[in-house]
């Protein structure tokens, strides 16, 4: 069988190496892909990101499934594209991304359906938005409405930081953007929530519109620096499992939010098919409440979490794709896995892009590995099998292991032989499991 990863970033990288370990499947594609999946041989570039060039490329092929990977298509319709030309494809449509795609939605979704989230008010008149900022006090989170790949939150912790993040989302002109934030067409509008208390995990399952199926649980790290430091990032590094999700938080979070959510949308007529990706916020007493939800694996999550999986992820998407999901039960690695990322000089504002990467490790076509570099924003150079930075978030160096420690030894000792002028990477990946 041949299969379509839609995507060219490090969760896209992910899934493609795990979906190329099934015996059922004989290609694997990746639209447009990366400076990696172009040295895996096991993988193929397609350099097509217009959806319906993709679609008709996809059905020439015959192509018999498609994973979408970022939320960009999948708010651009992809999925309702490819089921309409009768495409097997695993993704939410249009309309169910919207749990992604708008906060405003979202959170008007949740408060309509009784699924605990932060106090909140949406707005696109940034007086009004000044106003409720100063009436509410700080910390308080301001949140861009459109997509912004991960970096229109800002958690405010001070009423100058509140009023500068109104200022950037709600600006007038579109020249004065510093976030780079995208918004619906509608115009600006920025959500406003309270700030929570508590940590943070990433909470990912699989849906079929009717049937859920966990993954693994996971943490990522947000800021860009050492003990949570410094600007939000689309992700410094995550590890797999997160010992805050215990038994009964899991149990928790999937009976007041993930199926909740499943029954919320069938109820509002847009049954959610997808990784439906619920970013939770736990308090001391393990109560839950959603921070955001995304219609997609998380990244860099899904590194760590393909790292763990031992089931085939094919038959587990043909299942999915067949609604079926009820029938499947997941294998996981009992084994740590930890992914630190390395960041392009620069990141989160202004990545430097070009800069040559030396020092990665060879691609082993020898399964399971325990130790993978996953790409990000790389590209291949004109010199044979040169890579060079292409992004932000540029690499993924994610390992197997017995221990959290362990596993960030591992790590970190391959991430030091990896050498790109301007690298930056935290050095304390997975220092909450180890508090725990």
């Amino acid at each position: 069988m041949k299969v379509l990863v839609v995507g060219g970033g490090g969760r896209e990288h992910a899934l493609a190496w795990k979906l190329a370990q099934s015996p059922k499947v004989q290609a694997v594609y990746v639209a447009p892909g990366n400076g990696g999946t172009a040295l895996d041989a096991r993988l193929e570039n397609i350099n097509i990101t217009d959806v319906q060039a993709l679609r008709a490329w996809a059905a020439t092929e015959k192509i018999a499934l498609t994973v979408v990977g970022p939320e960009q298509p999948l708010a651009a319709g992809i999925v309702d594209e490819f089921r309409a030309h009768g495409l097997r494809v695993f993704g939410p449509t249009k309309a169910a991304a919207q749990l992604e795609s708008s906060k405003a939605f979202s959170k008007a979704f949740m408060k309509r359906h009784g699924i605990p989230t932060a106090e909140y008010e949406t707005f696109t008149d940034a007086a009004a938005a000044h106003a409720y900022v100063d009436e509410k006090g700080a910390p308080i989170v301001v949140k861009a409405d459109g997509l912004a790949a991960g970096k229109g939150v800002v958690v405010a912790m001070t009423l100058h930081e509140a009023h500068e993040a109104i200022e950037f989302m709600l600006a007038p002109d579109p020249d004065f953007n510093p976030l780079g934030v995208k918004h619906n067409a509608g115009g600006a509008r920025v959500v406003i929530e309270e700030f929570l208390q508590g940590e943070e995990a990433s909470f990912i399952v699989l849906c079929d519109g009717k049937n859920v199926t966990a993954l693994a649980t996971s943490q990522d790290h947000k800021r860009l620096l050492d003990g949570d430091q410094g600007p939000n990032t689309g992700g410094m590094g995550a590890y797999s499992p997160a010992p805050v999700v215990t038994p009964t938080v899991h149990a928790r979070a999937m009976r007041e939010i993930i199926m909740p959510t499943i029954k919320g949308m069938e109820k509002d007529g847009i049954p959610f098919t997808g990784f439906l990706y619920a970013g939770l916020m736990i308090d001391a007493e393990g109560k839950v409440k959603t921070l955001e939800f995304n219609c997609r694996m998380g990244d860099p999550e899904t590194q760590p979490i393909m790292m763990r999986l031992k089931s085939d992820l094919y038959e587990v998407m043909m299942a999915a794709t067949s609604g079926k999901l009820d029938q499947v039960e997941l294998e996981w690695d009992r084994r740590v896995a930890l992914g630190v990322v390395m960041a392009a000089h620069g990141y989160p504002l202004q990545p430097r892009k070009g800069d040559l990467i030396t020092g990665l490790p060879p691609v082993n076509p020898v399964e399971p590995e325990d130790t993978v570099v996953f790409h990000a924003g790389t590209a291949t150079g004109s010199a044979k099998d040169s890579v060079l930075t292409s992004g932000g978030r540029v690499l993924c160096v994610t390992t197997l292991a017995n221990s959290v420690r362990e596993a960030q030894h591992q790590a970190y000792d391959v991430a030091r032989t990896i050498q790109f002028d301007g690298a930056q990477y935290r050095k304390d990946i997975g220092f909450r499991a180890l508090k725990s």
